[in-house]
């Protein structure tokens, strides 16, 4: 009879952890959702442009829908490509405050999806295209002309940002961790040598104090550049 008894006992204790791990399953206190797979790795952060809430890619075309999550704070943002950058998805200012957490700059837990594709409005420069109305680094300004070409480059469209307080350095969804990178600003040749450090959403994303080294006052993009592996 004892040993019946232990029986009915270890039982009775397992039925009742496989039904408190199902009320709380349910209660939410464990994850059992599955995310759908992001279309951009890393991290994301934004330009400072001026604007509705936009986004710039260096993988989609103009027009793609694309809706991005911050999985910190289950904020979302449906966003509309208007142009191209050195970024899967480069978010503007209106955008990162959709859904970025207060004093932070980079969203490194995320969810980017394609939402579809939609004509490209008007005035908007595909990218690669050059045209003279291309959205530039300041509300209302157009992209300066190319003084020379940025031929032979290791990435290719605008260089942006994120806001880090360390010696300047860089992350790269391309190059791995110690990679060491030549970045050429052509509008007025200054240039920086930087470290890749870890990996982000870009195929190279400047720390604040890299890019301070080469951008022009009062731009937070350069977009004509040539980006150099020294390795």
């Amino acid at each position: 009879m004892g040993l019946q008894r232990r029986y009915l006992l270890a039982a009775g204790v397992a039925v009742a952890a496989a039904a408190a791990m199902a009320v709380s399953t349910g209660l939410g206190f464990a994850d059992s959702a599955t995310t759908a797979p992001s279309v951009c790795p890393g991290s994301i952060t934004f330009s400072a442009e001026a604007g509705t809430p936009a986004a710039t890619s260096d993988r989609f075309p103009v027009g793609t829908r694309l809706r991005v999550t911050n999985l910190d704070n289950d904020r979302s943002a449906e966003v509309t490509v208007v142009g191209p950058s050195g970024s899967c998805v480069l978010l503007n200012s209106a955008a990162m405050e959709l859904v970025r957490e207060p004093g932070k700059n980079v969203i490194r837990r995320n969810v980017v999806e394609q939402l579809g594709e939609a004509a490209a409005p008007p005035g908007v420069a595909q990218p690669g295209g050059g045209q003279p109305d291309e959205v530039g680094d300041r509300p209302g300004s157009a992209s300066p002309p190319a003084s020379r070409p940025a031929t032979g480059s290791a990435c290719q469209g605008a260089i942006t940002f994120f806001e880090e307080a360390a010696t300047p350095g860089a992350t790269s969804d391309r190059f791995p961790v110690g990679t060491r990178l030549r970045v050429t600003n052509l509008d007025n040749d200054r240039t920086t040598t930087v470290t890749v450090t870890g990996p982000s959403g870009s195929c190279v994303l400047l720390n604040a104090a890299a890019m301070e080294q080469i951008r022009e006052p009062g731009k937070n993009l350069v977009r004509n550049n040539t980006v150099e592996v020294l390795r």
